[in-house]
């Protein structure tokens, strides 16, 4: 049985995905489909393990 790697997070890949969904030539089950395999879910991870919070907002 061959194993699968999870390839590094794409920003390139993301945002372009992000900018096809804004402009609607995509459907959102499309593009979530490209965010999951350009590795959203790890860069959601990362900035969350890190502490990063959006920029205004307040912990605590």
């Amino acid at each position: 049985m061959s194993s699968f790697e999870i390839p590094t997070p794409d920003l390139s890949k993301l945002i372009a995905a992000w900018e096809i969904w804004e402009r609607g030539d995509e459907t959102p089950g499309k593009t979530m489909s490209k965010l999951k395999t350009a590795g959203l879910p790890a860069v959601l991870q990362q900035l969350a393990d890190s502490g990063w919070v959006p920029g205004g907002a307040t912990v605590g």
